[in-house]
């Protein structure tokens, strides 16, 4: 595989319809939209039919071309076609890659098994943020043909003068174009190679001079590419890296800090200047994101109480997502949290301490919102006369007004873009959106357009758990993460089978941030409260996904239900303040920052699509190895917290790039050192329920 600017093109800037345009723009006050284009539906191209040499089923094209598929800086990606053409010459194949300042770079790409149904595959690295394009050509290999017929012809004494005399001109060519390259060396290699066929010379002496090492490296790089056949250029966005790569911690401002008084029976909420102790216990675990949940004013109407109760006390503080009261709406902060400074200086400590703030993103609104008294025709009113609070049956969520974007979607597009670009303009350039999966894609496919045709760098995470086709398509039209099912999925089976899907199939769209636990989903493998089930799962979480998340408390095992069969956790954060003692015996807290430690030391860790499932027979042990580059990491976990278990693991030294018949490994959590081989024994216990091997050498 090789990588050299492609002679045969001119460089050309990025293309026009790789981000549409919108005005600049920066907060402005209420009721003041953004002006955007409020483009829905921008133009598409999309190649048709075949070409001189058809190239067919390129791969990672989403929805023909009309969104980009994702990459981050550095990534190491696939690029996959079938190509093929009529009769028993040979073909090639290459990947152009055109970075968004125009440069071209191509890669050859290599045939691969099956070879009877033509997939080629190259991987490449995108080396700069921003809009890149790519396509794949079919040329025909005059050299490979060449090699063919001679290999079958000259042992047997077939056309020995003709297929020489061919040989010669093709060497001959192909040192003209190193020579026009500015290559004098590989011209004169060429040149010599092209005078040692002669045919009075053994067959097997002439075969050995047409594939030598130096020869077809130099065929590789200059030889001809007839019969060049191009697909349209596709879109691929290449992120920065934290759209791939992070570690995330959730918790509530008003939690840290806030203090009962008993005589007054009344609480004191948390502020954002009282949480910087906390930014600096986060950073020390290895956390990269500390992601909020809402910090707007909350609706008093229909305000709920201690876990969930329609009837709450007058100190109950109400859930975050009930977005909107007289103080403001989704452009205010909560008073009780403080003021914008005091979230500029929440901000700028995060930072200080190497941290990024992810701000929820909830659309939607309380009755006191402001919104609903000056655009009541964004909401839906009932036959009744009532408007619509939120459902999701038997759910029912007096407390929210959903958001109906057909009435007026000028309106409630320009207002969101606003609401963004006031936060933006405080320093947050993450967003967890709420529940994206309940507002138009086409929506979401507009907003990512405009913030990316602005600010690139913002990066937007989908919580979405609901039916996969909607998922999907969230990744696809921009969002860059997303919640995944990784919180239902405990068996060996399961977990196998959903991260193929995930590092295979939807790699190109759509990248999983496995949250082990969120303030909704108090997941029933942690019920127990069983310390070993956490490690676990953090362990997995941490491993397999490049983006993982904890929420604030995990770490304590906090685990109690509100209800048996119920995945909700008693007395829900949602609803109540809830102070803790990070501190307090015993906690994760040295696991997760060792984990986030080895993800730091290891891009293997870093990335989703290089995974491979190791053979472990024990039912309760999963095996797999990740590897990017040099650096390869196997993880043998236990998934019973209960009990020890014992089993081979047999491994694929080839896959990891080993020649030899032995690793050498190096614990990342413990410490300890090993030389395996393919087969070889392990015995995991709840105290010591992983492996983490790095893989040091051979």
């Amino acid at each position: 595989m090789s990588a050299t600017v492609n002679p045969q093109r001119k460089p050309k800037p990025a293309p026009k319809g790789a981000a549409p345009k919108a005005a600049a723009s920066t907060a402005t006050p209420a009721g003041k939209p953004v002006k955007a284009e409020l483009e829905l539906n921008p133009p598409v191209t999309v190649p048709r039919g075949f070409g001189r040499i058809p190239v067919t089923d390129v791969y990672p094209v989403i929805e023909g071309g009309a969104y980009p598929a994702k990459a981050v800086v550095g990534e190491l990606i696939p690029i996959r076609a079938t190509v093929f053409r009529e009769g028993h010459d040979a073909v090639n194949a290459s990947v152009i890659l055109t970075a968004p300042d125009g440069r071209e770079q191509r890669v050859d790409m290599t045939p691969m098994e099956p070879r009877g149904l033509d997939p080629w595959e190259a991987w490449v690295r995108p080396d700069a943020e921003g809009a890149w394009t790519f396509r794949v050509e079919g040329w025909s290999d005059p050299w490979a043909t060449w090699l063919h017929n001679a290999e079958a012809k000259l042992p047997v004494g077939v056309d020995i003068e003709l297929v020489c005399l061919e040989g010669r001109d093709l060497l001959d060519r192909t040192a003209a174009s190193a020579k026009a390259a500015n290559d004098p060396v590989q011209a004169s290699i060429l040149h010599a190679t092209a005078m040692l066929l002669i045919p009075e010379r053994p067959a097997t002496d002439l075969i050995e001079v047409a594939t030598a090492k130096g020869i077809s490296r130099a065929m590789e790089q200059y030889g001809p590419r007839d019969l060049l056949s191009a697909t349209a250029d596709f879109p691929l966005f290449v992120d920065r890296k934290r759209a791939l790569f992070s570690s995330w911690y959730e918790f509530f401002p008003r939690s840290q800090g806030a203090n009962f008084d008993p005589a007054t029976k009344k609480w004191t909420s948390g502020t954002f200047d009282g949480s910087h102790q906390r930014l600096e216990e986060v950073a020390a675990m290895g956390f990269d994101v500390v992601y909020l949940p809402p910090i707007h004013p909350i609706g008093r109407a229909f305000r709920k109480g201690r876990n969930n109760t329609l009837t709450p006390g007058p100190n109950d503080p109400g859930s975050p997502w009930a977005i909107g009261a007289a103080e403001g709406g989704h452009d205010a902060i909560h008073p009780d949290l403080g003021d914008w400074e005091a979230f500029d200086r929440f901000v700028a400590k995060a930072t200080e301490c190497g941290l990024e703030i992810a701000l929820d993103f909830a659309l939607q609104a309380s009755p006191d919102h402001p919104w609903v008294k000056a655009h009541p025709e964004w909401f839906t009113t009932r036959i009744d006369g009532t408007i619509a609070y939120a459902e999701n049956p038997p759910k029912k969520y007096q407390d929210i007004y959903p958001i109906n974007f057909d009435n007026d979607p000028e309106g409630i597009y320009h207002e969101t873009l606003r609401v963004l670009k006031l936060w933006i303009a405080h320093g947050v350039r993450i967003f967890r959106v709420d529940n994206p999966h309940t507002k138009p894609v086409q929506f979401w496919a507009w907003l990512m357009r405009q913030v990316r045709a602005t600010d690139p760098d913002v990066l937007f995470l989908a919580e979405a758990f609901t039916k996969p086709a909607m998922m999907g398509a969230l990744g696809k039209v921009g969002f860059h993460q997303s919640y995944t099912y990784f919180t239902w999925r405990n068996a060996k089976w399961e977990l196998e089978e959903y991260l193929t899907e995930l590092s295979t199939k939807t790699d190109p769209f759509y990248r999983p941030n496995f949250f082990v636990n969120t303030p909704d989903i108090n997941p029933f493998f942690l019920q127990s409260g069983n310390p070993a089930a956490f490690s676990i799962r953090a362990i997995l979480a941490a491993t397999l996904s490049p983006t993982w998340g904890v929420y604030s408390g995990f770490e304590l095992f906090e685990h109690e239900a509100l209800a048996p069969g119920k995945e909700e956790y008693l007395n829900s954060e949602k609803f109540e303040y809830r102070p803790r003692d990070y501190q307090r015996e015993p906690n994760l807290n040295v696991l997760l920052g060792k984990l986030n430690q080895v993800r730091r030391d290891h891009p293997a860790l870093q990335q989703l699509r290089q995974l491979q499932f190791q053979h472990a027979p024990h039912d309760n042990v999963i095996a797999f190895a990740k590897r990017d580059g040099d650096d390869a990491v196997i993880v043998i976990c236990s998934l019973d917290p209960n009990q020890v278990v014992e089993t081979d693991i047999y491994l694929d030294l080839g896959w990891l790039g080993v020649a030899g018949d032995s690793i050498q490994l190096h614990d990342e959590l413990t410490g300890a050192t090993f030389t395996w081989g393919q087969r070889n024994f392990v015995r995991l216990s709840p105290a010591n329920p992983a492996h983490v091997l790095h893989v040091r050498g051979h």
